[in-house]
């Protein structure tokens, strides 16, 4: 029988450390030709304690994760599944203004 893998549990431990339902965080591992996927769901109203200010947290435990997959030779990768309900927001496109004509805005200044 072999043993769980430590990189599954060392992100559960990590991730239900710092959110605040950690009944609700699943962590699923996939294993292919690239190396190793850990999926994360959590609540959504953690997502922004997961990923921290300008994804702060979330680099850092990408980091511990790649560490953990090096001391056992795996290529350890982490994915953030945006839950559904989530409030990402999404950018607005600007409205575009027409180009205007460079020499429309010199008009005053002809000789």
């Amino acid at each position: 029988m072999t043993e769980a893998p430590r990189d599954r549990d060392f992100l559960d431990y990590i991730v239900k450390t710092l959110v605040d339902h950690p009944d609700d965080v699943i962590v699923e591992r996939k294993v292919d030709e690239m190396g190793v996927l850990l999926s994360v769901k959590v609540n959504p109203e953690d997502m922004g304690q997961l990923i921290g200010r300008q994804g702060s947290t979330a680099r850092a435990i990408r980091n511990l994760v790649r560490i953990i997959g090096l001391k056992n030779h795996a290529r350890v990768n982490l994915k953030i599944e945006e839950p559904e309900g989530g409030s990402r927001k999404k950018p607005q496109a600007e409205e575009e203004k027409p180009a205007a004509n460079p020499t429309e805005e010199f008009e005053d200044f002809k000789i």
